[in-house]
């Protein structure tokens, strides 16, 4: 099969190439896929450059252990182990590999049966690649750590982005007041896809408006901590996405010592929340945007398109069409 293979660290236009290696065979509780699309995430332009250099004591020291990157993956089961017993061939699937050692970025990869998850009925496969990690990142962002309610004023900094985009329809869908912060020329996606009011980073530092937010669900990290305690309400919460170390280390202090919450956290990614975001998709409360499709054999620019940050939504990776 073909697949997108490094073997050392460095830029993706150097070590990342299309290569043929061997198909893999399902085990006992495993599920074959052929997978039709992946996506890019955060992940694959780190672990690719080895950066930062943390990352390496998981993906190898000097070198990769896994050498096929790609955390989301859309397909068709095209055989399974002798164990499974939730899908059959022909079923149209996606799921997260990235807590199981990747390789979305290949032809097929073989997964077990309990990360996969049948595939929205209203969406392509190209489209159902995109919402895995993204759109579960943003519901456990509100929904777990900003505790999100009805009628709540939440700002959603990065909202343009792969999981802006999903954070923006997903706290709607919980009845909040919704601000969106992005560029000029993304204006009109924010408010497209239901935001109630946007704002012009480049135009206007929210922080130092005299509007107040129950909950600031913070993707782009471009403030302070104190400058976000002061944007928002007495008793509002401030949630950092992903690793950032001066609200993971400080959050803590802050949320004892006063009403004000500060917290960072790194997703869970499950099968639960995935069924979750699947039912909303289906119900036609959510929909994946995609900036840009690129074939497999183009994953290293499409890295690098990802890493200018100037993508409105997702980058979807065709891989089988």
């Amino acid at each position: 099969m073909k697949a997108i293979v490094y073997e050392k660290y460095g830029s993706p236009d150097i070590v990342l190439k299309l290569k043929e290696v061997e198909q893999p065979i399902p085990k006992d509780n495993e599920v074959l896929i052929k997978v039709h699309a992946t996506a890019i995430n955060f992940a694959d332009s780190g672990l690719v450059r080895g950066k930062p250099y943390l990352g390496r004591l998981w993906q190898g020291l000097f070198k990769p252990k896994k050498p096929i990157l790609g955390s989301e993956v859309a397909g068709r089961v095209e055989a399974v182990g002798e164990n499974v017993k939730r899908f059959q061939t022909d079923d149209e699937v996606f799921c997260d590999i990235g807590d199981i050692g990747f390789g979305g970025f290949a032809e097929y990869v073989s997964v077990p049966e309990n990360v996969v998850v049948l595939k929205p009925t209203n969406l392509t496969f190209e489209e159902a690649a995109v919402v895995p990690v993204s759109s579960v990142v943003a519901l456990e962002g509100l929904r777990d750590h900003g505790q999100i309610q009805s009628r709540q004023k939440i700002l959603i900094n990065g909202a343009s982005g792969g999981i802006g985009t999903f954070a923006v329809q997903i706290a709607k869908t919980f009845g909040a007041e919704v601000t969106g912060v992005c560029s000029t020329k993304k204006l009109d996606l924010v408010r497209s896809i239901g935001a109630d009011h946007v704002i012009d980073y480049t135009k206007e530092n929210f922080t130092k408006s005299d509007l107040r937010y129950d909950l600031i669900f913070d993707i782009a990290v471009t403030h302070s901590i104190s400058d976000y305690k002061r944007a928002l309400n007495p008793k509002g919460a401030y949630i950092a996405c992903g690793y950032n170390p001066t609200s993971l280390f400080l959050g803590p202090l802050i949320s004892i010592f006063g009403r004000k919450k500060v917290k960072s956290y790194m997703a869970k990614i499950n099968t639960k929340d995935l069924t979750y975001m699947k039912e909303l998709i289906e119900s036609g409360k959510v929909k994946p945007v995609i900036d840009r499709r690129y074939p497999l054999s183009k994953v290293p620019e499409a890295i690098r398109y990802y890493e200018e940050k100037h993508s409105q939504g997702k980058i979807s990776i065709t891989v089988v069409k």
